[in-house]
């Protein structure tokens, strides 16, 4: 997730202590992500969607694999569908947290968009330029080591896109720089989780660094920027299962090294297995009863279509 996910990482204080332990955590995350995500050249760190029920876990460990990066790829898709992205591709894309790059490599890949993907971790740098090249897309694909509330580009996209990476953010110094660098009409989307009333959001943002918000919070914040929300998607339903699938996938992997199969350097210990196992049930109770929601939302900025 980020939480996931899949973000990437932004500060929510500029130079503050909280947002060296946003780059330490994803720094450190690296070898994780790229174990059980990878091998790539699309890498995604974020949920994925189960629209169709769930499906088996009593399967490989390879084939647990699959089924979680097919699901990140079919939320990324659903999303771009939704939002009209095959009819009208956006030629220039910001992608806000862009992680390892797997969103970026998406919206180049499938839609043609030069983009601009922006993380916080210098180490992640290189390996998105690698996966850029490797997808044939090095041309179209640019990372940039920036902190979103920093932007300061004007005019400069057709669409913005946050995928589970707001929550790392000032929410109105967010829309504010958002709306400045979108060309009139041009759209933001955000995917993004919501906190309910749960007494388990303090152990969430903790988890994961982050500090999610309420979506009264974001509409508040965009409509002060001059954004109109044009779509709004609930999927949590349809998101819960990414839990049970990572579930299955870490206690496969801790199987595997019970067995003496050893484990990379920098990769999964044991003992991180079984934190992220016990943290994603807690996960998965919260989705199914909505006391989180994932969510889509596509906003529009004035001036053209």
């Amino acid at each position: 997730m980020r939480v996931i996910p899949f973000v990437w990482p932004l500060g929510s204080g500029r130079g503050s202590a909280s947002d060296d332990a946003v780059r330490l955590y994803y720094s450190r995350k690296t070898q994780e992500i790229l174990h059980k995500y990878g091998p790539g050249p699309r890498v995604h760190f974020h949920v994925g969607l189960y629209p169709d029920g769930p499906p088996d876990t009593t399967v490989a460990q390879s084939t647990l694999k699959q089924s979680l990066f097919d699901a990140q790829e079919r939320i990324v898709d659903h999303a771009a569908r939704s939002w009209g992205a095959y009819e009208t591709p956006p030629r220039r894309l910001l992608d806000i947290g862009c992680g390892l790059g797997g969103t970026s490599l998406y919206w180049a890949q499938e839609h043609g968009a030069s983009v601009t993907g922006l993380t916080v971790a210098p180490e992640h740098l290189p390996i998105v330029r690698h996966f850029a090249r490797h997808a044939g897309v090095a041309d179209r694909v640019e990372p940039v080591l920036a902190d979103v509330h920093d932007l300061d580009e004007a005019r400069a996209y057709d669409a913005v896109y946050a995928n589970e990476s707001s929550g790392y953010t000032d929410r109105t110094r967010l829309f504010e720089v958002v709306a400045k660098a979108l060309v009139p009409g041009g759209w933001f989307g955000i995917q993004e989780h919501f906190a309910g009333a749960s007494d388990w959001r303090e152990f969430m943002d903790g988890y994961y660094r982050t500090r999610l918000g309420r979506r009264a919070e974001y509409l508040a914040a965009a409509e002060v920027a001059g954004f109109e929300l044009v779509q709004d998607e609930d999927v949590t339903d349809s998101v819960a299962e990414f839990w049970v699938q990572s579930m299955a996938w870490n206690t496969a992997e801790l199987d595997r090294l019970r067995a003496g199969s050893g484990a990379r350097p920098g990769a999964w210990t044991s003992e991180r297995l079984e934190q992220s196992t016990i943290a994603h049930s807690k996960f998965f109770r919260l989705w199914r009863d909505h006391a989180v929601e994932t969510r889509l939302l596509r906003f529009r900025i004035g001036g053209g279509r």
